[in-house]
C-alpha cells in the first residue's frame, strides 16, 4: 500500500463529505438523528473540510491522517447516540458501517505512515 497516495485520497474524500455536510446538513440531520441537528452536522462538515485542506497540502503527514481518526470516533460516538434515540433507522446503521470502514482505512494509513516516517510528524511532509 502506498500510504502517501492513500492519504492524498483520503483528503479528496474528505473534502467531498465536508462539502455534502455543508450543504444537505439539514437533511443529513433529520435522515440520521443527529443530536444538536443541522449545526452539529456543519460542524462536522467544517471539520471535514479542514482535514481535507490538511492532507492535500501534506499527505505523508501522518499526524493528520490521526486527526481524521479523531474524528472518526466523535462520528461513531454520535451516530451511536442517534441509533439509541432512533434505533429503527436503517440509515444510521448504514452510516455506523460507512464510518467503521473509513475509521479502519484512517487507522491502516495512520499507521503506515508512522513506520514509513518512523515518526507522527515528518520533517519536510
Amino acid at each position: 500500500m502506498n500510504a502517501k497516495s492513500v492519504s492524498l485520497g483520503l483528503g479528496l474524500f474528505s473534502l467531498a463529505l465536508g462539502a455534502a455536510e455543508l450543504f444537505a446538513s439539514r437533511r443529513i440531520a433529520e435522515r440520521l438523528s443527529v443530536p444538536g441537528g443541522a449545526r452539529t452536522v456543519k460542524a462536522y462538515g467544517i471539520r471535514e473540510v479542514v482535514a481535507g485542506v490538511g492532507l492535500l497540502q501534506a499527505p505523508a503527514h501522518s499526524a493528520r491522517v490521526w486527526n481524521r481518526v479523531a474524528g472518526d470516533l466523535l462520528d461513531l460516538g454520535t451516530l451511536a447516540f442517534s441509533a439509541r434515540r432512533s434505533p429503527g433507522r436503517q440509515a444510521i446503521w448504514g452510516a455506523i458501517g460507512f464510518v467503521a470502514v473509513a475509521t479502519a482505512l484512517d487507522l491502516l494509513t495512520a499507521r503506515a505512515l508512522d513506520r514509513t516516517t518512523g515518526k507522527t510528524i515528518p520533517v519536510g511532509a
